[in-house]
């Protein structure tokens, strides 16, 4: 191998090393898709989404449809096992969310409130929440999901975790996106940055704080 090759290959390995480092440095979004109807919107407001979060520097999503993943819908009695097929079940799920330094929640409004598959996927994980922050995408009629919203924050308080004040909404969704699934109104684009910006601050600021003293259930 010549002196520029070997060069070129420690330049490749240090630039690769430098990759990993900053990928492991970077908070980590779970991003809950949590409408599992047939012919769902979900997925158009989630990819958007997800442009977002790869286009930055200091964030690495991982994308969990309810859809993709299901989870069971019957709990064991306290004290109880899973069955085999139910841990697996979870098996595919809990691991991320204990994973993620952050979670962004994207909900339509049924009957305004959030889907019950969105329920059952909180109900199934308590620890997973504490001392994370929450941001919501939410997307809808004339309401644009806020009130899914709503009831999601006293949800989510309840399971320790923090919920970021601004949100993004989208009224009337499935006229909000164009036929690439951008975002017709640039004021949806900047509403997303500002929910990320503070979404990144709080996850910052509490993964520090969970290192240094594990959080107190």
């Amino acid at each position: 191998m010549s002196t520029e090759q070997k060069s070129s290959e420690r330049k490749s390995n240090e630039r690769t090393s430098s990759e990993q480092a900053s990928n492991e440095q970077n908070l980590k979004v779970a991003v809950l898709v949590g409408s599992t109807r047939d012919g769902r919107f979900g997925p158009v407001v989630a990819d958007w989404l997800l442009g977002h979060l790869e286009a930055r520097g200091d964030l690495t999503a991982d994308r969990i449809d309810l859809v993709e993943t299901p989870l069971p819908v019957t709990f064991p009695s306290f004290g109880g096992e899973l069955s085999p097929d139910d841990a697996a079940l979870l098996a595919a799920v809990s691991p991320r969310l204990e994973a993620a330094d952050a979670f962004v929640i994207v909900t339509p409004e049924y009957n305004h409130s959030f889907p019950a598959p969105l329920k059952n996927a909180i109900d199934w994980h308590n620890r997973q929440w504490h001392g994370k922050p929450v941001g919501f995408v939410s997307y809808g009629g004339l309401s644009g999901g806020l009130r899914a919203v709503e009831q999601l924050r006293v949800v989510m308080a309840e399971l320790n975790a923090a919920t970021i004040r601004n949100t993004v909404s989208f009224h009337g969704a499935s006229q909000c996106f164009d036929a690439e699934g951008k975002a017709i109104d640039p004021a949806a684009d900047n509403a997303a940055k500002t929910m990320l910006d503070q979404l990144t601050w709080w996850a910052q600021a509490l993964r520090d704080a969970r290192r240094a003293r594990p959080f107190a259930a």
